[in-house]
């Protein structure tokens, strides 16, 4: 039985496939019941009520999804009978708008809290779409949490069935995105791609590869950590910790550069060596891509013997151009070190014996930060935290809660029955920033309305219950297969589903038809007007808070960095959460300057230093990530008195010179000569003294210090930008 189970896993179903299996059985459950009892009037709110459940499903352990499901029908029932109550007594309008604002600032405790709630937050539109004053006053939400109940039972024996797939599917993706990351890496080593003026959009693409890797990487964590809260951890478990914890290193590895690329390309155009550079790169793209493809197999993943033929192949080249004199031997040999270290992860992965639990010192390191502020002060604290003008998630729930109060009042005074449509329309297609509200926008109308063409043959092909219902059920699923993807295919197959469900509990097809369209229209607009017009994201300190993030984040990121290389190699959670927050931060500012690229061509002409200064906090951020990769060695380094006294005084001026750009505004540019001055001197005169690898830190921090200058104009820049705009 269990062999039938893994091979129906593995080879049958796909992750997508078991995604969409409990709103499937959970359906054709539902389907079944209404067949059976004849009731097609109770259809609607036993769909909805699974629906709202599958849009809560969090990933988690038997314990925990048992106690998220709980909760969320305590909640679903409080915003139903809320909703419920206040259609019957007429004060739906400021009971929605509060409950819109409230469940908005509950993102601020995390990611789980925020699905849930806007799950909630939906069951109050639902319940209103299907309100009806005839009906007693506790039906629509009964049949509501039966079908949250139904799906969630389902989920449940699907999670008891296939326990691991989700947490090794959000590995797999994981290491999917750290190859794209690896294959965007080798294209500075492309030979027929060396002009220089193609390095920036070289380091977009990377930058885009980036924030997929981070994205991954916090689903990842967020799946092992929910499972490693028991005192008693699965084999297979830690073995996915373990995998976890090498993508992290070769993440930082690769995040590393030794040179400028300029000269890098100069200087190899002639030669093997760039051609062996790319292929080893490739070679590890496509290993992190082949242990992505066995973790969705469930299979182990083998060491690539072709990885060390090819590192072996390039350390004989190398050899070769140090004797015939090619300039800057040792930054290349560097580059080579860093693909040992890759493929020393690697081998790290494949290794069976390999287990970060096997020693107790391993164990007071192996631990993930929590996804979420469970301690209630805190939850309180991290809302006021957020309630200012400054911060994103405010604005947005200020901004939504005042569509929503639009919508509904609209669809209490011009509409009789199921004109909510509106409210839920402008609630799913307002988001926080300007350009996703216009792309969802496009995809919503347009799916709509193609759902409704295709809902049009219905009438004509009159259809019997059971046919009806069985639409149902394959609409719903296809809904949630496309819903984290394709917008618009989703919005296409809910529109077909609701139309059905219209039919089947006797509000007529032909009436709900033209309703949806204007509906969709008219909320669409309505978040569309709001998203431009309402303290638009463009007008406020995105950039500014973003960069300064950033440089903060660095400075503490290089701070970690350096008291391991003091005082020894310690792979401890405060290093890996400084390391989190550096590489968070320069995604968000990534994300954050190609939002505002998109947003009205009026707003885009101040901004066309931001490129130029997304790819210097990327070199900023590189350097540094070199350090990193040397932590393990601090060993081996020589801790020449000179060297220590000059390395670790300079780079911790140079930290807190990296605070001082993001929160002061007077000129750093002295100190930087004092700093590169200094560096430069007992290079020259230490240099065949120290061991290599000090030299080469030492030559890492010199870097640093000569792109400041850089980053500093660009940091003027951005200011002067936010004071011309009033910002």
């Amino acid at each position: 039985m269990n062999k039938f189970i893994k091979t129906l896993s593995t080879d049958w179903l796909s992750t997508g496939i078991i995604g969409i299996l409990p709103i499937f059985l959970a359906t054709n459950f539902i389907a079944v019941i209404v067949w059976t009892l004849q009731i097609p009037t109770y259809t609607m709110g036993l769909v909805l009520g699974a629906i709202a459940a599958g849009l809560t499903d969090l990933d988690n352990r038997f314990s925990g999804r048992l106690k998220n499901l709980f909760f969320t029908l305590i909640a679903f029932a409080i915003s139903s009978l809320s909703s419920q109550f206040s259609l019957t007594h007429g004060f739906f309008v400021p009971l929605i708008t509060i409950l819109t604002f409230c469940m908005i600032m509950l993102s601020a405790i995390g990611q789980r809290y925020s699905t849930i709630a806007f799950s909630t937050l939906l069951m109050a539109v639902y319940t209103a779409m299907i309100y009806s004053p005839t009906a007693n006053w506790y039906e629509h939400t009964v049949l509501i949490i039966i079908g949250a109940i139904i799906y969630g039972v389902i989920t449940i024996i699907v999670y008891l069935l296939f326990p691991h797939r989700i947490m090794q599917e959000n590995l797999a993706l994981y290491f999917e995105a750290l190859s794209k990351y690896l294959q965007a890496k080798s294209n500075f080593f492309d030979p027929d791609d060396m002009d220089e003026g193609n390095l920036p959009n070289k380091q977009l693409i990377l930058g885009q590869a980036n924030i997929v890797v981070m994205s991954t990487l916090d689903r990842a964590r967020a799946s092992l950590f929910y499972r490693l809260r028991t005192q008693h951890r699965h084999s297979r478990t830690r073995r996915m910790l373990r995998y976890y914890f090498a993508g992290q290193e070769i993440w930082e590895i690769a995040s590393s550069h030794h040179t400028q690329y300029s000269t890098l390309f100069y200087e190899l155009q002639n030669t093997d060596l760039i051609f062996r550079f790319q292929r080893i790169i490739e070679l590890q793209a496509m290993a992190c891509q082949q242990i992505a493809n066995d973790l969705r197999h469930d299979i182990q993943y083998e060491n690539q013997h072709r990885i060390e033929k090819a590192l072996k192949g390039l350390l004989q080249s190398l050899t070769y151009h140090k004797e015939t004199g090619i300039k800057h031997f040792h930054h290349l040999q560097l580059i080579a070190d860093n693909l040992q270290n890759i493929e020393n992860q690697l081998v790290r992965i494949a290794d069976k014996n390999a287990d970060v639990n096997n020693d107790k010192k391993n164990q007071q390191t192996a631990r993930l930060i929590p996804e979420n502020i469970s301690n209630f002060r805190d939850m309180i604290q991290a809302i006021k935290n957020q309630c200012n003008l400054d911060s994103p998630l405010f604005r947005h729930a200020i901004r939504l809660s005042a569509v929503v109060f639009i919508s509904a009042v609209i669809a209490e005074i011009f509409y009789v029955e199921q004109a909510y449509w509106i409210l839920l329309t402008a609630l799913l297609v307002c988001q926080p920033n300007y350009s996703a509200t216009k792309k969802r926008l496009v995809q919503r109308v347009i799916g709509t309305i193609l759902g409704v063409v295709v809902g049009l043959s219905f009438p004509y092909l009159s259809p019997t219950l059971g046919a009806q219902l069985g639409l149902i059920v394959a609409s719903s699923s296809l809904f949630f297969f496309f819903k984290a993807q394709k917008f618009g295919f989703s919005t296409f197959f809910i529109t077909i589903q609701v139309l059905i469900s219209f039919d089947v509990a006797g509000f007529g097809l032909e009436n709900a038809m033209f309703s949806r369209t204007l509906d969709t229209i008219i909320g669409a607009f309505i978040a569309f007007i709001a998203s431009t017009y309402f303290w638009p994201d463009w007008k406020y300190l995105n950039l500014h808070q973003s960069l300064q993030n950033m440089l903060i984040n660095s400075a503490t990121y290089l701070r970690h960095i350096i008291a391991q290389l003091q005082f020894g190699y310690k792979d401890q959670l405060s290093y890996r959460v400084a390391r989190r927050a550096a590489q968070n931060s320069i995604a968000n500012l990534s994300s954050v300057i190609s939002n505002m690229m998109s947003e009205p061509k009026k707003y885009q002409s101040a901004l066309d230093f931001v490129p130029e200064l997304l790819n210097i906090s990327y070199s900023l951020s590189s350097h540094i990530s070199t350090l990193g990769s040397y932590r393990r060695r601090s060993h081996e380094l020589n801790h020449h008195i000179e060297f220590a006294a000059i390395f670790f005084k300079q780079s911790k001026l140079l930290a807190d010179l990296l605070e001082q750009m993001a929160t002061k505004s007077e000129d750093t540019k002295q100190t930087l000569k004092d700093i590169n001055k200094q560096l430069q001197d007992f290079e020259h005169e230490y240099a065949s003294k120290i061991d290599s690898q000090s030299l080469v830190l030492l030559q890492q921090l010199l870097l640093i210090v000569q792109i400041l200058p850089q980053l500093w104009i660009f940091v003027g820049m951005e200011k002067q930008y936010n004071k011309t705009h009033n910002i």
